[in-house]
């Protein structure tokens, strides 16, 4: 049975975790997605990991729109969510038009990256038929902004915005949330505060799913591993083995560990 977002929404409800990947083409879709793995994003982390790029603002809405139809041609019904590139939505016009693009190319939902501001463009795309993951935390596209790849939320006036800022998001309609680089502590406060599924990246176990990089998870990324990543190919299996792995570690809890939380 194909994942949905109610499929999600019920998770939450029960209790139940989980899993996300990132996904690219049709080859490593059908794979992850026969592994069990509820949800694929397609996510501008391809302009690092398959582009080469040293981030992700690159990355164009017609690139993502190609790798999200080959992942749709892959998929066997795990749910697809696609990112929003940078500066996509900076505008209504352009948010509505990269939205449309990455609906059409096959993607479930569309994933973007900000604040409390996201608000009003949220509330738009979902009166056009389009569901919405807003990315909070660490927004990989104001990297500059941020002055590099940091943990947010560790101030008390940081924590405390970040979970008005969710609780805002979620009333104007966003269907899911995603936190990125956030403390534990700040976490499970704010997953508390929302009714809608929130999906982990160095966020810690409180997370209804848990997200990685295809890539990371795989140990193929050069240089040094994110605090928050596990290498599930290091036990010598294949690729569909690690994929297994990581589905089932994210599900029974077993990952994130504490060594991999802030």
């Amino acid at each position: 049975m194909a994942v949905t977002l109610r499929t999600l929404q019920q998770r939450k409800q029960d209790g139940a975790k989980f899993s996300v990947l990132t996904a690219y083409d049709a080859c490593f879709s059908r794979l992850i997605s026969e592994a069990g793995v509820d949800v694929m994003l397609v996510g501008d982390s391809l302009g690092m990991v398959l582009q080469g790029h040293d981030s992700t603002l690159p990355v164009t809405t017609e690139q993502l729109a190609y790798h999200t139809a080959a992942v749709a041609r892959g998929n066997q019904g795990s749910l697809i969510m696609a990112d929003m590139p940078f500066m996509s939505g900076a505008t209504l016009e352009r948010a509505l038009t990269a939205a449309h693009a990455l609906m059409q190319a096959g993607a479930n939902l569309v994933k973007l990256e900000g604040a409390g501001w996201l608000a009003d463009t949220i509330t738009v795309l979902k009166r056009n038929g389009i569901p919405v993951c807003a990315h909070l935390g660490l927004t990989p596209q104001s990297v500059n902004a941020f002055g590099g790849y940091r943990v947010q939320g560790r101030e008390k006036s940081d924590a405390e915005r970040l979970i008005e800022d969710a609780k805002h998001l979620q009333q104007a309609g966003a269907d899911v949330l995603l936190l990125e680089c956030v403390p534990r502590a700040v976490t499970a406060e704010l997953v508390k505060a929302v009714q809608v599924p929130v999906i982990g990246i160095g966020a810690g176990p409180e997370c209804d799913g848990q997200v990685l990089v295809m890539h990371d998870m795989l140990g193929i990324t050069p240089g040094k591993a994110a605090r928050f990543v596990r290498n599930f190919a290091a036990d010598g299996g294949d690729i569909r083995g690690a994929f297994a792995a990581y589905d089932a570690a994210v599900k029974d809890g077993s990952f994130p560990a504490a060594e991999h939380c802030f």
